[in-house]
């Protein structure tokens, strides 16, 4: 069985930005409900089929399948609610692979951070540009931002400038 371990935070700043390029995602959910979503993603020339199951802690089952690309395109058009639309930067930090997202359409002024790992009580150094932790938040779930853009939050989150 696959296991996804992760922890989410929100970014602040811009240092994030210096010298990386990011990838276009587009993604959506086939199904969800009780923690379990099957999602569909395209993430630049790439496609997926994951199927997640629910968190515990900063776990879950993860199960991702590479189909191709216009199969993916044909299912997001399948999919429950908008889209998702957003970049994903990779960024090395000490030992461990950062991907912020960037948020765009009805999810923008979004960004957040995740970095994953292989234990539970991994020790993971964080970036000065990483700010609050949001890990457990199920608002800040890629599967409940399709329910619940950012846009539509009462008070959300603007991004400050520097």
């Amino acid at each position: 069985m696959g296991v996804e371990m992760e922890r989410k935070f929100l970014v602040s700043g811009q240092q994030w930005r210096d010298g990386v390029e990011g990838t276009q995602y587009l993604q959506g959910y086939l199904c969800r409900g009780r923690g379990r979503t099957v999602r569909v993603r395209c993430a630049g020339a790439n496609a997926f089929l994951t199927i997640k199951g629910p968190s515990t802690g900063v776990s879950r089952a993860e199960f991702e399948y590479p189909i191709p690309k216009q199969d993916a395109l044909e299912l997001l058009g399948l999919c429950e609610g908008p889209l998702i639309e957003k970049l994903r930067f990779r960024i090395p930090f000490e030992g461990h692979l950062w991907e912020v997202d960037e948020f765009q359409g009805r999810n923008a002024g979004l960004l957040l951070a995740e970095v994953e790992f292989s234990r539970p009580d991994e020790a993971v150094a964080l970036p000065a540009w990483v700010g609050e932790e949001v890990t457990g938040d199920s608002r800040y779930f890629n599967s409940n931002l399709s329910i619940c853009p950012f846009q539509e939050w009462p008070n959300h989150i603007e991004p400050q400038p520097e």
